[in-house]
Order: C-alpha cells, then sequence, then structure tokens
C-alpha cells in the first residue's frame, strides 16, 4: 500500500518555474545599472518565494503548523486539501459540478 502523496515538497519543480519565469522576465528587460539590477533582484526574490509557496510549503501552515497540530490532531495537514484552511476549520466542502450531473439536472 502506497503512502498518501502530500501534494506539497515539489521543490525541483519550483525551481525549474522560478527559473523559467525569471529567464523570460530577464529576455525582455536586460538590466544594465546597479538600480536595474536591484529592482530585477527583487523581481526574482518575489518569484522564487511564489514558487516556493506554491510547490515547496505553504509559509501559513508553516507558522499556524504546531498550533494547528494541537488543536486539530485528527487532520492530516500535509495533504493536499487541508492547504484550505477556511475549509478545514469551518467545515465548508466544495461542491464539485460535473458536466454528467448537469446533463441528467437539465433532462
Amino acid at each position: 500500500m502506497q503512502a498518501p502523496d502530500s501534494g506539497y515538497g515539489l521543490w525541483l519543480l519550483a525551481a525549474i518555474n522560478a527559473a523559467f519565469f525569471i529567464f523570460f522576465a530577464w529576455s525582455f528587460y536586460k538590466p544594465l545599472t546597479r538600480w536595474d539590477w536591484r529592482g530585477f533582484g527583487m523581481f526574482s526574490a518575489f518569484v522564487v518565494a511564489l514558487f516556493a509557496e506554491m510547490y515547496g510549503f505553504p509559509l501559513t501552515l508553516y507558522v499556524l503548523g504546531g498550533w494547528l497540530s494541537a488543536n486539530y490532531p485528527q487532520v492530516d495537514w500535509l495533504s493536499h486539501d487541508a492547504g484550505h484552511l477556511l475549509e478545514m476549520w469551518f467545515g465548508w466542502r466544495a461542491t464539485r459540478i460535473s458536466a454528467h450531473s448537469t446533463s441528467q439536472a437539465s433532462s
């Protein structure tokens, strides 16, 4: 039996995406001066942080991890669905509408 996939920790995908977007931006905006490089560095840091949080590990779960584990021990916070904190806290469930269910409702 396989362990469930956590949905996080895809660091290689985060690095590839960040490198792609940074190279894409560099191809249009080639920094020349020190101030240009500083602005480009800030953009690059934003892109790296964005993809690290998207594919690596969400900062909110990192910061609240101890409190969440203590107050909600039954929830696996490393599962992908647990990343939606409001749904987990309030018990909300997203409804999935498929083409099959909409075609039956219209007939």
